[in-house]
């Protein structure tokens, strides 16, 4: 099965990116060869520019208050397992906490860090990055990976609060909703809101179908046009009927 997501809002959206960066930039700092390592600072980088386009930290902790109140909410529910609600409750707080002890603005240390802005304006340019044109970086490249995963993973550390508020949010976010099974007849499907609120959409297909959705959805109506691309050609329309799954998710 592969598994499709798509943000109904642009705060949803934010989140999804940057959940996205945070796994690439994770993985390449875990790895030992010096183009992973320059790899794992792009990504940075680019947690920096899509963090700081947004008042996230404050988001944040709007809804994980909001969560916390409406998860309080279900203390003593026969159906709710007491010790799963403990444990994302003390996970809230948790971050909540870590959160709050931010200052500044998010990625303010970065911005501060003259050498690594040198970089990140090089980086703007194609090849910008050579070694004749940054001889300070390429000498960094060629420290140990040890070396550089400390260095990473200090940068990356004042990132990690909101990472770790991210993760709650959209794993609520994701647990929030059903599954449907539902058909698109010849690639094609359509469904009325008829004032259904969704925050997410996600849809799961077997990978036997050679095929990807193309989704739009505003507050009247859900289109899905399922599409296959053949070598160079423009997307056409998948001609047979595909099975899915269909969630809407909301908070």
């Amino acid at each position: 099965m592969i598994s499709y997501e798509y943000p109904l809002s642009e705060r949803i959206r934010t989140l999804l990116r940057l959940e996205d960066l945070y796994e690439r930039a994770l993985y390449f700092i875990a790895k030992a060869d010096p183009q992973e390592h320059h790899v794992a600072l792009l990504c940075m980088f680019e947690i920096l520019e899509v963090a700081g386009r947004a008042d996230l930290k404050s988001d944040l902790l709007q809804e994980l208050e909001r969560q916390k109140q409406s998860l309080e909410s279900l203390r003593d529910n026969p159906d709710i397992s007491q010790e799963a609600l403990d444990n994302i409750l003390w996970e809230i707080d948790r971050t909540s906490s870590r959160l709050f002890q931010m200052s500044g603005k998010v990625g303010q240390e970065l911005r501060e860090n003259e050498w690594l802005m040198s970089i990140k304006q090089r980086t703007n340019i194609p090849g910008g990055v050579c070694e004749f044109d940054v001889p300070s970086y390429h000498y960094w490249l060629h420290l140990s990976a040890e070396q550089h995963r400390h260095d990473l993973e200090g940068w990356l550390a004042p990132f990690l609060p909101i990472r770790d508020g991210i993760a709650i949010v959209l794993r609520l976010l994701r647990e929030s909703g059903k599954a449907s099974n539902q058909t698109a007849v010849q690639g094609v499907y359509q469904q009325m809101m008829a004032g259904r609120i969704a925050q997410m959409l996600r849809i799961r297909l077997k990978l036997d179908y050679h095929c990807v959705p193309e989704i739009s959805a505003n507050k009247y109506a859900l289109n899905i046009r399922f599409t296959t691309q053949e070598a160079a050609q423009r997307p056409k329309v998948f001609e047979s009927d595909v099975d899915f799954e269909l969630t809407f998710c909301n908070l």
